[in-house]
């Protein structure tokens, strides 16, 4: 709520129309110059990160247990730069919604956006988005036509046994070698049954059971999450898992349930408004720093959900050398910071072109 506080008042000092409560926290900002019909959307999201952070920097969290430890704080700013700027000079014709999006971080707040109307009460013809990437060069920029980053489903598989004593196994129907089956068996999905020229990925990150070391618990708990680009992809992982689960648990006398959540879809760019996010780049930095076909991620973005309802594109702004995203000692790189907003200026300006 603070964060949302300060980019309301922020935009309202600018001279723009603010409006609130989308996604509970989400603020979306509308400026209008000239006689222009036309609109678009810039999203910036403005979450942080459930992590410490381990810096040394005067300028580190005070808040314990929270950081912005993927550079969100960064993407508020530069869209905030640009809608100073363009508040100011108004050299467009039409109208442009400056988006802030909370919940970005696993929680999909662009859906909610969208569901609670987003697109009803501010219709744009098209909706752009951008992060920082570490690891690509400070002053350059990145994107692709068609997928960019990845769908994120997340699951959750429990497996039902018996508890028993840890010396009388025979009494007891013992799920931690069930789950430890399912786990091994979880990675032929995408080394057997994808194609393999079709980027898969199926990780699982939690395994929990039992408190007691001669105890076997009656209950095992697994949670992880699957990366694709291929709705067919998709499809065939939920299917794959769900058998498995349910298979290899009933194999050995016990139960199992999985609950599959399509969280965040593909980000998948459409190709005339790439070609309009990589001609304002250009504009920026030049040419030679824009590399137009950077490889896709198999991180995710809920920018896709956006991107599902509207023409549009994503794209990187380099952070630079240092630690990765949602590391404790991620630093977003100001440098970056007048580039994102220039670029933010010059796309509005290319698009809806004045008079």
């Amino acid at each position: 709520m603070r964060t949302a506080d300060f980019v309301a008042a922020r935009l309202a000092e600018f001279g723009i129309e603010v409006h609130r409560g989308l996604a509970k926290t989400g603020v979306v900002g509308t400026l209008k110059a000239g006689s222009g019909n036309r609109a678009i959307g810039l999203r910036a999201d403005m979450d942080a990160l459930p992590l410490s952070e381990e810096s040394d920097h005067p300028y580190r969290s005070d808040t314990p247990g929270k950081m912005h430890a993927c550079g969100h704080d960064g993407h508020t700013a530069m869209l905030l730069g640009a809608a100073k700027y363009l508040a100011e000079s108004r050299n467009f014709d039409g109208t442009v919604h400056f988006i802030f999006q909370p919940a970005e971080e696993g929680e999909g707040g662009a859906k909610v956006m969208i569901e609670e109307g987003l697109f009803e009460r501010f219709p744009v013809e098209a909706v752009f988005g951008m992060h920082n990437m570490p690891g690509i060069p400070t002053g350059t920029f990145a994107m692709r036509k068609g997928p960019i980053m990845a769908a994120a489903d997340f699951f959750f598989i429990t497996v039902r046994g018996e508890g028993a004593h840890g010396a009388f196994p025979q009494l007891g129907i013992d799920p931690v070698p069930i789950a430890a089956e399912i786990v091994m068996a979880l990675q032929t999905i995408v080394a057997r049954n994808i194609d393999p020229g079709k980027p898969a990925v199926v990780t699982v990150t939690q395994i929990h059971a039992g408190h007691g070391t001669n105890i076997i618990p009656a209950e095992a708990t697994l949670c992880g999450t699957t990366r694709s680009f291929d709705a067919a992809v998709q499809a065939t992982i939920e299917k794959r898992m769900r058998e498995i689960v349910v298979g290899i648990a009933k194999a050995h006398g016990a139960k199992g349930e999985i609950t599959y959540e399509r969280r965040y879809m593909p980000t998948i760019n459409t190709a005339e408004e790439t070609d309009l996010a990589a001609a304002a780049a250009i504009e920026v930095v030049g040419a030679e720093n824009v590399n137009r076909n950077v490889p896709e991620v198999m991180g995710a973005e809920d920018f896709g959900w956006m991107l599902n309802e509207r023409p549009g594109a994503y794209i990187f702004i380099g952070n630079g050398k240092g630690a990765s995203l949602h590391n404790p000692r991620y630093d977003f790189n100001d440098e970056a910071l007048a580039l994102g907003a220039s670029y933010w200026s010059r796309l509005v300006e290319s698009i809806l072109k004045a008079a």
